[in-house]
């Protein structure tokens, strides 16, 4: 699989890293939020990490969602995929919502600094540093 068409979910940890600059973490979410400008409809977020980030930076929020959803999609989620979240085996239940819309998105990888939440998540999880080595020409 060439590395354009794969496709990701970026978790919201991730996406707040970049959005907040949170230091030593922003260069990675940085670099993973590039590679999705430059393929543009090949990384998305979950719906609710779109409230998240209101919820976590509400200044500033509504231009940066603006502008990260001309090139990153939100997969359609409703109740079949919540009630699927709620059926997987993940102890943490906001990853299992990640992980079902990661399925929904039909992505090859979750994008996520907490990996070891997501051992038992239908799709593989990777740090933005995993991601960034992977991607490397």
């Amino acid at each position: 699989m060439g590395w354009p068409e794969m496709r990701i979910l970026v978790d919201t940890d991730v996406l707040l890293d970049f959005a907040l600059g949170r230091e030593p973490f922003a260069s990675g979410g940085k670099g993973v939020i590039s590679w999705a400008e430059a393929n543009s409809g090949h990384a998305a977020i979950a719906w609710h990490s779109l409230s998240n980030v209101v919820y976590l930076a509400p200044f500033g929020a509504r231009h940066f969602l603006q502008e990260l959803l001309c090139f990153v999609e939100v997969p359609a989620t409703g109740t079949v995929e919540a009630v699927r979240a709620l059926h997987l085996p993940m102890s943490n239940l906001e990853d299992a919502f990640q992980a079902s819309a990661a399925l929904a998105f039909n992505a090859d990888l979750v994008i996520t600094r907490n990996t070891k939440d997501y051992r038992h998540s239908p799709v593989p999880a990777i740090t933005p540093e995993e991601f960034l080595v992977k991607i490397s020409p």
